[in-house]
């Protein structure tokens, strides 16, 4: 395929679509490589629109390793909205990437970030608007290697038939190898074809190849094994861990959109992984083990980053940012140093035992002191014990009483409906407890302007949780609980005016449920629905549940399975899961525990800050938790002065 800009013939469309800007490029720290001198060229995507997928830091990060390299280029690519994909269609306009408008299709590599399940019918429209065949037993030598990576990817067997590959865990290593791989096979005139750079790239350990494993079923639908067939491929894949984050201090040029994105900010990764141990949280199970960026590092970081965009806000990502060990001095150490430059300071949010109202204090010192948003997720007592969500009422009330007090006026609370062993009675105590919220706000403040916001989403069990196993909640049941719960905040005369009442309805759930524990028999209904028109399924007003569950209607009874095989029904310790034979370095034995825990509502401690308890991980990866703190302190110490 041709790399020449298709830029002549996108200008053309552009005047009759929406928000032709995140088409253009061109944004502040981009960058464009010469095509001819580099020898491995990788186009990324992030599968949602721009304004989602821009901000994103996994693709961001890469984008700039990649580029760094000697003779490797990385461009970008986003879902284009139904309008502009039509025009597209009408003009033999292909994907295209928004740094130099090259074709998607010339790339060598074409990778795609999935932080969620419901980016896979948008994959499936780039591929086919790009030329690219959507199964990859249909590519030739000649077309990219299509590479899965991000949190979805620790289960992508619903995706099996459409990716050549995958990578689970960090991806700041992984493309650099997995790129030398390709440029030697490319090197040596790219002998045995497609097959072999798949092979060479499975061997290494750390590349999930689909092709080169057979799943066997049993007849009453569970799988039987996953095996590979040739010789050379390891019975499991092992995840990617970065163990050093300051050395890997990316991105260092963020870049600056040009349309408006939903984070208008420079972040800052200051730690990776999360050891509280929460049994519906994938993304603290799979990042395992806790990784802090030192207080230097992070000083560092933010410093070129602002000088770099002109942002106005850094925001402070991690799983739970709170729980850094130097977490006071950071803050402290920023808001003094950019008091001149009111620059402010975000953390995504707050756990209720991690929050102190001097950090918070800090975090508002120069910027605008919005809501506090806290998530206790379980409405009950004993709901927080089987979820391992260790904070009680008591510690949530004092929490607020403390914000209110000290001059907040509103709190979001987040929880989550559907969770195991869940009642209705469970449900209706995230009523009460919102309640006593505003109750406290009022007392402690002497104002009635106190609000409280409570905002609810369908629990979905994830791959290589402790909730694997567990049956999920129909969308009905969400639905009647989630109405029981409304009804009783409205019908409170004195405190339903201050509640807010934010909920989704259990359908995208469902459809998410279906997707993240599918096997590779789920993608026949990933590609009818995206053939029956279905596009931007994690957005509200494009998502349809009635196409999902006409499309699996269709093509699951072949298989002898439905919808709720897949999403309501219980699994027992004996069933082989479809991810079985992806090691995210848990030990299934401890998974299943600390299920068995769940059910009888025990607790599990941090094991940050008490003795192990024997996950897996460090011992598996060749690893340790690495915590502070350093006993050094945010440089420069002085105030910067203009």
């Amino acid at each position: 395929m041709s790399a020449a800009s298709v830029f002549p013939q996108l200008e053309a469309l552009l005047p009759h679509v929406q928000k032709p800007i995140q088409y253009v490029g061109g944004e502040l720290n981009s960058t464009v490589k010469d095509w001819d001198s580099c020898d491995v060229r990788w186009t990324l995507m992030y599968p949602d629109a721009y304004e989602v997928g821009l901000p994103n830091q996994g693709v961001m990060i890469l984008y700039e390793v990649l580029n760094e390299r000697e003779g490797v280029l990385a461009e970008r690519t986003y879902s284009v909205w139904p309008d502009l994909e039509e025009l597209m269609r009408e003009h033999n306009v292909p994907q295209f990437t928004v740094d130099s408008h090259r074709p998607v299709g010339a790339f060598d590599v074409f990778g795609l970030s999935f932080s969620t399940e419901l980016g896979y019918t948008n994959m499936l429209t780039a591929l086919d608007l790009a030329g690219i065949p959507l199964e990859s037993k249909d590519r030739t030598v000649d077309h990219p290697i299509v590479l899965a990576g991000g949190h979805a990817a620790f289960n992508p067997e619903p995706i099996a038939d459409f990716i050549d590959c995958a990578v689970i865990g960090d991806g700041e290593q992984a493309v650099l190898e997995i790129t030398e791989i390709i440029r030697a096979w490319k090197a040596e005139g790219r002998p045995g074809g497609r097959d072999e750079v798949l092979f060479r790239l499975s061997k290494t350990g750390g590349v999930y190849v689909p092709r080169f494993y057979d799943v066997e079923y049993l007849p009453d639908g569970r799988i039987g094994r996953v095996v590979p067939n040739r010789s050379g491929v390891p019975w499991r894949v092992s995840k990617h861990t970065v163990m050093d984050l300051d050395e890997w201090p990316y991105p260092k040029q963020p870049l600056v959109p040009l349309a408006e994105t939903v984070h208008e900010r420079m972040s800052v990764e200051i730690f990776r992984g999360c050891t509280r141990g929460c049994r519906f949280c994938q993304a603290g199970m799979i990042t395992r083990p806790v990784r802090e960026r030192s207080i230097t590092g992070i000083g560092e970081m933010v410093d070129k980053g602002l000088k770099a965009t002109g942002f106005e806000e850094v925001g402070l990502l991690s799983l739970s940012s709170a729980d850094h060990s130097e977490i006071g001095d950071i803050a402290k150490g920023l808001a003094d140093r950019y008091t001149e430059d009111k620059v402010g300071l975000s953390l995504p949010s707050t756990r209720v035992d991690a929050f102190n109202v001097d950090l918070a204090n800090e975090l508002t010192r120069n910027g605008r002191r919005s809501g506090l948003t806290f998530a206790p997720e379980g409405g009950s007592e004993r709901m927080r014990k089987v979820i391992n969500k260790m904070v009680s009422e008591e510690d949530l009330i004092r929490t607020v009483a403390t914000a209110y007090g000290n001059g907040w006026r509103q709190v979001k609370l987040y929880f989550m409906c559907g969770l195991p062993t869940e009642t209705d009675e469970d449900v209706l105590q995230i009523g009460d407890m919102a309640v006593n919220v505003i109750a406290k706000g009022r007392e402690v403040s002497g104002q009635n302007d106190i609000r409280c916001t409570v905002s609810i989403g369908g629990f979905v069990p994830k791959p290589h949780t402790p909730f694997q196993w567990a049956p999920q909640l129909s969308a009905e049941e969400t639905d009647a609980r989630l109405k029981k719960l409304r009804d009783k905040i409205r019908g409170d005369k004195k405190y339903g005016r201050s509640i807010g009442f934010r909920y989704h309805d259990g359908k995208p759930g469902v459809v998410e449920g279906l997707l993240s524990r599918g096997d590779r028999r789920v993608g026949s209904v990933i590609r009818a629905v995206y053939e029956s028109g279905g596009r931007f399924d994690g957005w509200r007003e494009h998502f349809s549940y009635d196409l999902w569950m006409t499309c699996a209607d269709k093509t699951l009874p072949e298989y002898g399975v439905d919808v709720d095989w897949y999403t309501t029904r219980e699994r027992t310790y004996e069933e082989v899961l479809p991810w079985d034979h992806l090691d995210s370095g848990l030990d299934k034995e401890w998974l299943w525990e600390d299920w068995q825990d769940a059910l009888d509502e025990t607790e599990v401690e941090d094991c940050r800050w008490t003795p192990c308890f024997d996950c897996g991980v460090c011992p598996q990866l060749d690893l340790d938790i690495q915590i502070g703190p350093t006993g050094k302190k945010l440089l420069p110490l002085s105030v910067v002065n203009k």
